[in-house]
């Protein structure tokens, strides 16, 4: 790598225990090697041919800077590119005007060009001004307990494992401690009489008389309740 260099090839010094090869495979995945060859391909119209090499430490010095919290070269290309920015928006606005009165769509473009460099150079200005004063950030904190939480909603002062007396049963009382009168018992009903059997339904013979069975089953269940009646009736005459 040492010698003569031709124009526009990137000269490096040998480091020791390296290969050639991965010394060259480290150059091409350096970014700052790639930027160097745009910026320089970009730059010969303002600036000529300029020594690659010497191009390519500058970037490096210049990336050195801002690892070590010297944002000067950060401020100085954010301030140049918002500059020139807003003097592509004056000109694309300009064109967009001249435009206007008869050729409407040539107008339109000229002026959604003109409206793209002026969001890009505020947003251009935006990144500067947090770069100058960075935004300070309010958190509140949250309060997260971790693990299960207890919450005792009963009578302060009472530990959890104290038997407690149950409280009198208010509802049979009129005045405290006094309950109501019972009055007099009533009369004794009758035992239930006996049920009236009902017949035997075979119901793969009458799965088509489902209709008829039905009234025998209301009549059979309203003479059982005419012959309960009639028993408590007499139930009754007899406790008199």
């Amino acid at each position: 790598m040492a010698g003569s260099k031709p124009k526009g090839t990137l000269q490096v010094t040998e480091k020791l225990g390296v290969s050639r090869e991965r010394q060259l495979a480290d150059v091409a995945l350096d970014p700052l090697f790639g930027s160097a060859v745009i910026a320089s391909s970009f730059g010969k119209p303002f600036s000529g041919e300029t020594d690659f090499t010497a191009f390519y430490e500058a970037m490096h010095d210049r990336a050195r800077a801002i690892r070590d919290n010297k944002l000067d070269s950060a401020e100085d290309m954010l301030t140049a590119q918002a500059a020139a920015l807003n003097a592509m928006f004056l000109e694309l606005a300009r064109r967009s005007g001249a435009n206007m009165g008869e050729y409407i769509q040539a107008a339109e473009t000229y002026m959604r060009l003109a409206l793209k460099a002026q969001a890009q150079c505020r947003a251009t200005l935006e990144t500067l001004a947090n770069i100058k004063n960075p935004p300070v950030v309010y958190a509140r904190q949250a309060n997260i307990a971790n693990g299960p939480q207890q919450v005792n909603n009963g009578v302060v002062g009472t530990s959890h494992g104290s038997n407690q007396a149950s409280p009198p049963n208010e509802l049979l009382e009129t005045e405290h401690g006094k309950r109501l009168d019972p009055r007099t018992a009533g009369a004794a009903i009758g035992s239930d009489p006996t049920m009236e059997t009902v017949g035997a339904i075979d119901g793969a013979s009458d799965g088509g008389r489902q209709g008829k069975r039905q009234p025998q089953r209301r009549q059979g269940r309203k003479a059982a309740g005419a012959q309960g009646s009639a028993g408590a009736s007499s139930g009754a005459n007899a406790g008199n």
